[in-house]
C-alpha cells in the first residue's frame, strides 16, 4: 500500500528548487517507494518568490515564515535549503516538532551547530537526510565497492579535489555566503565538506589533518536586491570578503592512508571540477564529476607500466538502474539529488537510515572546524 507524505520545502533559491524536483521524480525512478510525497507548503521570504514556486510546481500552499510549517499536522518532512545560519534553528526546531528533515550540507556554521540538530532528530526519533550528494554518484559506489572487496590493495593515499569558478568574477555579490555570521565558513561549508564526505565515504575515518586557506577575492559588491544562486553586483557599497577562498589540506587516516584535499571557488577555467583519485598497493582508481558515468581503473600485478583502463557504470552500480537499462547511457546532478530523496523516503518508511546522515554531517563539519584552527595556528589537529 502506499500512503501519501506531507512535505515542506524552507527556502527556494537554486537547491529548493532541485529539492522539489526531485520529491516529483522519486516515483517515476523508485516505484517500490511505499510513501508519495505530496508537496503542501513552500517557504519563502523574498516576495513573490513562493508564489511563483507554488504555481510551477503545485504547492497547496505558501508561507514567509518557516515556523509556519513546524505547527502544520498536514507536514511530516520537511526539505531545510535555507542559507547556512538558518539551518541549526530550523533544524532543531523541525525535529522538535516531529518532523522528519533533509537538510543541506554543512549543517550549520560549525560542528556545534551540526551537533544540535543531529542530537534534536535522535532524541525525537526522527529520520535526517543531508545533502552530499556526489556519495550518490554510481561511479563512487563503485569505487568504494572496489576499494572494500581489495582490487587496488592497501590504500596508500588519495588526492581529492573540488575546483570551481562560480566565484571568480570579481563583480560576484557579497551575499550571505561571504559573512562570517550568516554563511560561517567559505569554501570549506560548500565545497570541502563534500571533499571529507567523500573521503570518510571511501577510506573510512580521517584522524588527524594540517590545512591552509586564503581569501583572493578580498572585496565585492553589496547587492541592492534579493538574490539567487551567484548574482553579480557593481557599483555598489564594497565589502569584504570574510571567509576564504580556498584551502588546501593534508589528511591522515586512522587507516594510515594519506590524502590531500583541495578546494577552490575563485579556479579561472574550472567549472565544476570534482573528483579524487585513489592509489592503493597493486592499483588506483580514478573519477571525474564532470564525466560521471566513468570509472578509471588499474589492478593487476604488474605494477610499473601497469594500464588503466575506463569502467562505464551500469544497472549493476548503485543506483544507475534506477534511471538508465544500460552501461554509458549518461546520469546527470540532479538525478543524484533523486537517489538523495529516495534515500530520505526510505528511511522514512522503514525507520532506518539510508544515505548520508546527520552523523556524516557532524563528522564533516568537525573536519571543517579543524582545517579552520590548523589554518590558523599552522598545526596538525586530531580529530
Amino acid at each position: 500500500m502506499v500512503s501519501a507524505l506531507g512535505v515542506a520545502v524552507v527556502g527556494f533559491g537554486w537547491m529548493g528548487r532541485v529539492h522539489t524536483q526531485a520529491y516529483a521524480r522519486v516515483p517515476h525512478h523508485f516505484p517500490q517507494l511505499s510513501l508519495r510525497p505530496e508537496l503542501v507548503t513552500v517557504v519563502e521570504e523574498v516576495p513573490g518568490r513562493a508564489e511563483e514556486a507554488a504555481r510551477q510546481f503545485g504547492f497547496a500552499t505558501t508561507a514567509r515564515n518557516w515556523r509556519e510549517v513546524a505547527a502544520d499536522p498536514r507536514i511530516q518532512a520537511v526539505s531545510i535549503t535555507a542559507p547556512n545560519f538558518l539551518h541549526r534553528e530550523i533544524g532543531v526546531a523541525m525535529a522538535e516538532a516531529g518532523k522528519h528533515i533533509w537538510i543541506e550540507k554543512p549543517v550549520g556554521l560549525t560542528a556545534t551547530d551540526a551537533r544540535a540538530v543531529a542530537d534534536a532528530v535522535t532524541k525525537a526519533g526522527v529520520q535526517g537526510t543531508v545533502g552530499f550528494n556526489y556519495r550518490n554518484a554510481p561511479a563512487v559506489s563503485a569505487a568504494r565497492e572496489l576499494i572494500t572487496a581489495g582490487e587496488i590493495g592497501t590504500v596508500t593515499h588519495v588526492r581529492i579535489r573540488l575546483f570551481s569558478d562560480y566565484a571568480a568574477h570579481p563583480e560576484g555579490a557579497l551575499t550571505w555566503r561571504y559573512e562570517r555570521e550568516r554563511g560561517g565558513s567559505g569554501v570549506l561549508g560548500d565545497l570541502a565538506s563534500h571533499g571529507v564526505d567523500l573521503a570518510r565515504f571511501l577510506l573510512g575515518d580521517i584522524a588527524s589533518l594540517t590545512a591552509d586557506t586564503a581569501i583572493f577575492v578580498p572585496e565585492r559588491s553589496r547587492p541592492t536586491g534579493a538574490t539567487a544562486g551567484h548574482t553579480r553586483a557593481s557599483g555598489g557599497e564594497l565589502g569584504p570578503v570574510e571567509n576564504e577562498d580556498y584551502v588546501n589540506c593534508l589528511l591522515r587516516f586512522a587507516s594510515g592512508a594519506r590524502g590531500v584535499l583541495e578546494a577552490c571557488r575563485v579556479s579561472v577555467g574550472e567549472q565544476n571540477n570534482y573528483g579524487f583519485e585513489i592509489h592503493g598497493t597493486k592499483g588506483a582508481v580514478f573519477w571525474d564529476f564532470r564525466r560521471m558515468g566513468e570509472l578509471g581503473l588499474s589492478k593487476g600485478d604488474v605494477y610499473q607500466d601497469q594500464s588503466v583502463h575506463t569502467i562505464f557504470v551500469g544497472p549493476d552500480h548503485g543506483a544507475f538502474g534506477a534511471f538508465q537499462p544500460g552501461s554509458a547511457n549518461a546520469m546527470g546532478y540532479d538525478d543524484l539529488k533523486v537517489v538523495e530523496a529516495y534515500n530520505f523516503l526510505r528511511s522514512i518508511a522503514e525507520g532506518t537510515p539510508h544515505g548520508a546522515t546527520l552523523a556524516d554531517a557532524v563528522h564533516s563539519a568537525t573536519a571543517l572546524d579543524a582545517m579552520s584552527r590548523s589554518a590558523e595556528t599552522g598545526a596538525w589537529v586530531d580529530l
